[in-house]
């Protein structure tokens, strides 16, 4: 059976619902593991040995007295996982492992993007923290053939939380954009809800975005595939987006549909 290494931690989840989901894309012997012990195993080489890695994790952060401070991964566990992309064994990552490790930029370069809790820099300029909605109810469109999409209806509707993040569309294979309108106006701040304020965008004039909601790109020498879904249960129990991860994952291992 095919060995399934799956990270989280750093960011709250239903445990339950989200196993659930684990079992149901396919034939998997599963290793999950939550941060710090993640990113132990990490370093300690056990990402390189996985038939398939699946990133559902946002590590190097720490919540308290309303804001967030951040730290790099271990030396170990950077150079572990490069080494694995450069061994030709690619990755998935989910939701939100686009917004882990704020201290490694090399690692939103690896994914194609970056979601920021805090206003910082990106690719050497300025920008914003970036903006989260819950439970938006949205038309999946899919728009490329390729085998994370296959078998996919060419629309689906999807009810998951969405982000106005920064990615790097220049530089990934789009694969599922979003019919929800990318704007300051129907997002609220990161920075401003961690600081307290949930569920505002005052003073936040933060630009357009991209409706990107699943890319594919490579690393090194294998592939990564990010799909932005995987908020909540009711995410988790979409068939569609079931069908997406479990796609990508064989896609990754080289076992295309």
């Amino acid at each position: 059976m095919r060995d399934l290494l799956v990270l989280s931690g750093g960011h709250a989840y239903e445990k339950g619902p989200f196993a659930a989901l684990l079992a149901s894309l396919g034939e998997w012997d599963i290793t999950h593991l939550m941060h710090p012990e993640a990113e132990e195993a990490v370093a300690g080489g056990r990402a390189l040995d996985a038939d398939a890695l699946l990133f559902y994790d946002m590590g190097g952060y720490t919540f308290a007295n309303d804001w967030v401070t951040s730290r790099p991964p271990s030396d170990a566990y950077r150079r572990a996982v490069v080494e694995r992309f450069q061994a030709g064994r690619g990755a998935v990552a989910m939701h939100h492992a686009l917004a882990g490790w704020a201290d490694w930029p090399e690692w939103h370069e690896m994914l194609g993007g970056r979601f920021l809790y805090t206003p910082g820099e990106v690719r050497g300029k300025p920008a914003l923290d970036s903006g989260y909605r819950h439970d938006v109810r949205y038309v999946a469109e899919v728009v490329a053939d390729h085998p994370v999409t296959a078998g996919l209806p060419p629309e689906f509707t999807v009810t998951d939380e969405l982000y106005l993040a920064e990615i790097f569309e220049e530089d990934v294979k789009p694969l599922i954009r979003s019919d929800y309108s990318f704007t300051r106006d129907h997002f609220y701040s990161a920075a401003l809800g961690i600081s307290g304020t949930l569920f505002s965008n005052e003073g936040w004039d933060h630009p357009p975005g991209s409706n990107l909601v699943a890319w594919h790109k490579r690393v090194e020498n294998a592939p990564l595939v990010y799909l932005q879904f995987g908020d909540a249960p009711q995410t988790y129990e979409n068939p569609h987006v079931r069908k997406a991860i479990a796609n990508a994952l064989n896609f990754i291992a080289g076992e295309n549909p």
